[in-house]
């Protein structure tokens, strides 16, 4: 039997893997072509549970697929790094469904891709949420895993709290953030923006660049998030 300690913290492991990236190669069932397997590139945002949250147009192929047959998956890797046989990747296999009232996520996808603004004008796009049934996690050569539990987290107060946290950190804290992106990115940036804090890390907007900064340990609220982003500012020990 599996240790469940460890199977949390390599499941952990994927589930930062998957928030770090914000793209990724989607598979939906062909309507057109009776259920062949069709591929296509999709922005996502993952959720403070580990869910995936798709921004797509009704007139795309993928979208007409996933209505007739919400079966799909989602793979995501690290687009920057050429050993595509060895790095690390992910694959989310599940349901895809769309969600009731833009507005309700509108805000937090903004955050994270802020060049879709004007795509809120159009009324054909809206959001699906892809719950993931199973999930298969390629850590590198020979590190392969599936999870089915421990991937999503449960609710927390963080979901809450974290518009005020950002609030507080682009208001008064940008040493810290500036800190960060010194000590833990190598990175000495212009503009630095916090645009989003989950159980997991902190994404950060650095000129114009999307990163994030994994947390040492998951939180639950403000006050765990808060000892964490201390933590990534404060220097590397030697």
């Amino acid at each position: 039997m599996k240790d469940p300690l460890e199977h949390m913290i390599h499941a952990r492991e994927a589930r930062c893997l998957l928030r770090a990236h914000r793209y990724g190669t989607l598979s939906t069932l062909s309507v057109k072509f009776g259920g062949h397997p069709f591929g296509s590139i999709a922005p996502y945002l993952t959720d403070h549970d580990g869910s995936v949250l798709l921004f797509l147009s009704s007139l795309a192929e993928h979208s007409k697929n996933l209505l007739h047959d919400p079966r799909i998956s989602l793979i995501s890797h690290d687009q920057n790094d050429s050993r595509i046989q060895t790095e690390g990747r992910i694959t989310v296999v599940g349901e895809a469904h769309p969600l009731e009232g833009r507005n309700l996520y509108a805000a937090r996808w903004l955050r994270h891709f802020p060049e879709n603004e004007q795509l809120f004008a159009l009324g054909d796009f809206c959001f699906y949420r892809l719950m993931p049934n199973a999930v298969r996690h390629i850590a590198g050569f020979g590190q392969a895993r599936w999870y089915n539990s421990h991937f999503t987290v449960l609710p927390s107060p963080l979901i809450q709290e974290e518009e005020a946290l950002l609030a507080q950190l682009n208001s008064t804290a940008r040493d810290i953030l500036c800190a960060i992106c010194h000590n833990r990115l190598q990175l000495n940036p212009v503009d630095v923006r916090a645009v989003g804090i989950d159980c997991d890390g902190l994404a950060l907007s650095v000129d114009g660049r999307m990163l994030r900064c994994d947390f040492a340990q998951p939180v639950t609220d403000g006050i765990g998030a808060d000892a964490q982003i201390a933590q990534l500012a404060a220097p590397l020990s030697r």
